[in-house]
Parts: structure tokens; C-alpha cells; sequence
């Protein structure tokens, strides 16, 4: 990273450098809807970036994957900056431009995504960012396929892939000392009632429990319907039908080992 002039095409030794007096009115363009000031803007400021990049020096993270991160937090801090913060923009700008890259390193560990995958990712959105600053609302994916000439599929694969996993048994939700975990959101699409009674002989264990276990189970398991799915057809809420759900699994293990 050290001593690279050229990051993401850009040469970083010929960058401007805008004084305090034309930010100002520049950032005051950009309040008027000017796209070309904005560019200026972003330019005149990516020595922050530069800046906040060596900080990170140690890390064996690709520097252009370091320097997009960083231009993301840059937007999002131009986005979001009020010049009635009496602040200078810097100051407000360098921690969104840390905040990002900290929170792209802590999260990309755990899958490696190609680069390809990342340029067109960011490609995406960076247009999906000045789209929604020209037109004054959100553009849609179609829209921004058209915008950089990449097909729909490949943004959504792109964008997906630079998401970070989420596990199974991360808490969503606690209600009364119970914790609803993702996994409890999950359909589960395969296990139907045939193959659980056949398989498992679970039909009299079954029928031992009350009226309202046995649906819930029977929804839950047969029918691949999520807790709130169950929820919302049997008029109780989520908890109660986790609570219930639980109660009823336990009762169905211990009678299957007697």
C-alpha cells in the first residue's frame, strides 16, 4: 500500500487540492442539485481517504478495495453533512470514512468475494448513489443496469455476494427470557408430515400433546410456515408460538425415550 501512486485508476499524485473558500461554495452547488460540483467535491476530497488508508497500512487488504470502501464513506458523509453543523467537513467526514473501512475489514473475513464481483458491486452502488441524488429518488435495479451497462443478474449476484453472512442462530428478537433466533425464520420446505411420521414414528407422540401444539407443529413442520407465519393464522404472537413450539418438542423427545 505504501508509496502507491495509481489506486482504482486514479493517480493519486495529481489530486486537487481545494482551499476552505471553494468547498464552501461548491458544497453550496451541491445543495442546488449541481452534479458537477459534487463531482468536484468528491475529488477535492479523496486525500481524506488517501489519508485514512494509512492507518491501515499493516493490513494485507487489497489498497483499491481499501480506497473504494473509503469513497463510500466519503458520499455517504457528503451526503449527509450540513454546513449548520459548524464543523469543518473533514472533521465530520474522516470518521464515516474510518467507520466504513473498520467495518469492511471486521465483516469481509469470512468469505473472500472476487474482485470482478466487487468492482461491478461498488460500480452499482456509486450509480445507485448520484442516480438518487439527480432524480430525487431511488432508482430501480433495472435502472441502474442501464446506467453502467451490466446486466441486472450480475448487480444482484455482485451486491449479494459483498453482503455479509449472517449465521442461523444470530437473536432477532426477545420477548419474556425467550430468544428468537434467525433459523426460527426459516421455512423449512423439505420436511413434510408423510416423511417426519414415516420416518421418525412421531404420530402418537404427536397426538399426546394439546390441541394447539399439534397445529403448531403441524404448520411449523409439515407445512414449512415460519413462527410468523403461525403467528398471524393462529392469533397469538411470535414468543408464544416459540414458547409453545418448545414445549412441545420437549414433550415429544421424552415420550419417544421412554
Amino acid at each position: 500500500m505504501q508509496g502507491k501512486v495509481e489506486i482504482c485508476g486514479v493517480n493519486t499524485s495529481k489530486l486537487p487540492l481545494l482551499k476552505e473558500s471553494e468547498k464552501e461554495a461548491l458544497f453550496k452547488k451541491i445543495e442546488e442539485g449541481d452534479m458537477d460540483a459534487r463531482d468536484n467535491y468528491i475529488q477535492g476530497n479523496l486525500r481524506l481517504v488517501l489519508s485514512v488508508m494509512k492507518r491501515f497500512s499493516s493490513s494485507n487488504e487489497n489498497a483499491d478495495d481499501l480506497f473504494q470502501i473509503g469513497c463510500i464513506g466519503l458520499i455517504k458523509a457528503i451526503n449527509n453533512f450540513k454546513p449548520e453543523m459548524e464543523v469543518k467537513f473533514s472533521t465530520y467526514a474522516v470518521p464515516m470514512i474510518l467507520g466504513e473501512i473498520r467495518r469492511f475489514l471486521r465483516d469481509g473475513g469470512s468469505i473472500r468475494v472476487s474482485r470482478s464481483l466487487k468492482d461491478t458491486a461498488y460500480k452499482a452502488i456509486y450509480a445507485k448513489e448520484y442516480m438518487t441524488r439527480t432524480n430525487l429518488k431511488e432508482p430501480t435495479i433495472e435502472e441502474i443496469a442501464e446506467e453502467i451497462g451490466i446486466s441486472k443478474e450480475d448487480i444482484m449476484y455482485a451486491l449479494d455476494a459483498i453482503q455479509s453472512p449472517m449465521s442461523l442462530y444470530e437473536p432477532i428478537y426477545t420477548e419474556g427470557g425467550d430468544t428468537l433466533y434467525v433459523m426460527d425464520q426459516v421455512s423449512d420446505k423439505k420436511n413434510r408430515e408423510d416423511r417426519w411420521v414415516e420416518e421418525l414414528s412421531l404420530r402418537e407422540a404427536i397426538h399426546r400433546l394439546d390441541q394447539r401444539e399439534q397445529e403448531i407443529i403441524r404448520l411449523r413442520f409439515y407445512e414449512g410456515k415460519t413462527q410468523m407465519e403461525v403467528s398471524s393464522m393462529i392469533g397469538i404472537s411470535q414468543a408464544q408460538v416459540s414458547r409453545l413450539e418448545k414445549n412441545a418438542l420437549r414433550s415429544m423427545r421424552n415420550y419417544l425415550s421412554c
